[in-house]
């Protein structure tokens, strides 16, 4: 009989199941505890709009990551996508940050336009502190403002991070592991963001590949005509047809241990039942909190100081408020009022609103919105599950929502047509609270021999879907060679140029 892989959902789980199919004789059957696939990388469909929860840009500089997706959703030919769905668009890069009513671009670039949006006062402020930073560095940096600090000078992160950061973890950035800047942001800085400008100043637009380009720095990327959902729904049913299962609405309770080994894992099935998989090989992408309670209830629970950290585990939840509106009221510098923006996000650093990023998903495809001339938002809050905002009726959340865009001059509150709200749990694994003992936890399920902890949630790592990916892509090449110490997937993410080192 051939080996069974029992995966347990999410986006690293699905490739890791194409992954086995293909280059191993294993098995999968994927449990996935929802009636949609691909986590946090879904799309949320409304009245025929489509809606990115998130934002899924489809880029790396992981050649192995980049043509399994192409693979999968080839990149459009000229007039391909008005004819046909599996395609990847070609899209522009543009992000910037709302602050004094105006624009910035991000990553922050110091040009005449942002020095005349801030000012000379606040302009020869940011100069200094930067000049300071960069003579007198922070010798032993410990947090993220201390991160920040050291990148940007005290000046510029007071201006342009300070506020929108805090606002995504609810905690002061102080009290944030500098792990979280070292890997979130990896080698920007203000010299490499001013070089950047520089070379690409009257250049041709990059291959899609952009090697030479820092992820935060990139001009353009791929996207799937109908949002990342779509790429997962093509992943599922290609991991169908090869002889896998896919399992919906399976929620696991309890992961069998004996021997340092998992032998099953049991849960209530779509049919309300109780139902107990077997299997030689298990993949987790569940919530680190969640699986070792789920190995509490197993019948043979961790150590107690393993118990102890994962319970207190802290994730930042999230809430996107879909808003359907004629037009938006705020417009590019010296354009047509009414003229539709060119982002595909906004980050709003204004303080005196809940909200922290503005999606447009014209920007991201046409072809998620229903309604030729109509504009589709994603407003963007982060909360925990359980507070006030999260628990704020459906109703007054997109009223919310509307009513601060309108304050800052965004929209016009008259010109909504209509809303959705979609919560998403454990969006954020924070790196605060117990995090700094998260290696106890590491230490006794990386002991578990044919147990591998993929993808964000997974592995407690704030990794983009890439890094996910490529977590589960390396546990298979584990499989594959016979390779039981788990050090590599854990080196995914760590350092600026991974998918080189790793893969020559």
């Amino acid at each position: 009989m051939k080996s069974k892989a029992i995966i347990i959902g999410g986006p690293a789980g699905l490739t890791a199941a194409y992954e086995l199919l293909i280059r191993t004789d294993v098995q999968p059957i994927v449990l996935e505890r929802y009636d949609y696939l691909g986590g946090i990388s879904r799309t949320v469909q409304y009245k025929g709009n489509r809606m990115d929860i998130g934002g899924h840009r489809f880029f790396s500089k992981s050649d192995r990551v980049m043509n399994w997706w192409l693979e999968h959703l080839p990149e459009e030919k000229p007039g391909q996508a008005e004819r046909e769905d599996d395609v990847m668009l070609v899209r522009g890069r543009k992000s910037r940050i709302y602050f004094l009513r105006k624009f910035f671009e991000y990553p922050v670039q110091l040009t005449a336009a942002t020095l005349g949006n801030l000012g000379p006062w606040r302009t020869v402020k940011i100069g200094v502190s930067y000049v300071k930073a960069m003579a007198f560095p922070i010798r032993k940096v410990e947090n993220l403002e201390q991160f920040f600090i050291n990148r940007f000078g005290r000046e510029l992160y007071l201006t342009f991070f300070k506020s929108y950061t805090e606002k995504v973890w609810g905690v002061p950035c102080h009290k944030i592991s500098a792990e979280w800047g070292a890997q979130r942001i990896k080698g920007l800085s203000i010299r490499k963001a001013l070089l950047h400008f520089i070379q690409s100043s009257g250049k041709k637009k990059q291959d899609i590949q952009q090697k030479e380009t820092e992820t935060s720095l990139i001009e353009q990327f791929l996207y799937p005509k109908l949002g990342p959902g779509q790429m997962w729904e093509k992943v599922a049913r290609e991991v169908q047809e090869k002889g896998g299962q896919v399992v919906l609405n399976f929620n696991v309770t309890a992961v069998e241990v004996k021997d340092n080994r998992v032998v099953a894992v049991r849960g209530v099935g779509p049919d309300g039942q109780e139902q107990r998989y077997e299997g030689d090989y298990f993949f987790s992408t569940t919530s680190v909190k969640e699986l070792i309670a789920a190995i509490d209830a197993g019948g043979s629970p961790a150590p107690q100081n393993v118990r102890e950290v994962a319970s207190k585990l802290e994730y930042r939840d999230f809430i996107a408020v879909g808003l359907l509106v004629d037009k938006l009221k705020v417009s590019e510098p010296g354009g047509k009022a009414g003229e539709l923006v060119r982002d595909n996000w906004i980050y709003i650093q204004e303080p005196d609103v809940l909200i922290g990023r503005l999606q447009v998903f014209n920007n991201w495809s046409p072809y998620l919105v229903a309604e030729p001339g109509k504009v589709w938002l994603g407003a963007e809050y982060f909360c925990y599950e359980g507070d006030e905002l999260w628990t704020l009726p459906k109703e007054k959340m997109a009223a919310l929502a509307a009513d601060e865009l309108a304050k800052i001059d965004i929209i016009r509150r008259e010109d909504v047509r209509d809303s959705v709200v979609v919560h998403m749990a454990k969006t954020y694994p924070a790196y605060f609270g117990v995090y700094d003992r998260f290696n106890e936890v590491r230490q006794y399920v990386d002991a578990i021999s044919n147990l591998f902890l993929v993808g964000r949630n997974g592995m407690h790592k704030y990794n983009n879907q890439d890094h996910s990916m490529l977590t589960a892509m390396t546990a298979v090449d584990n499989i594959a060679a016979g390779r039981t110490d788990k050090a590599n997937l854990w080196e995914v993410n760590t350092e600026q140029d991974y998918h080189e080192s790793k893969e020559k």
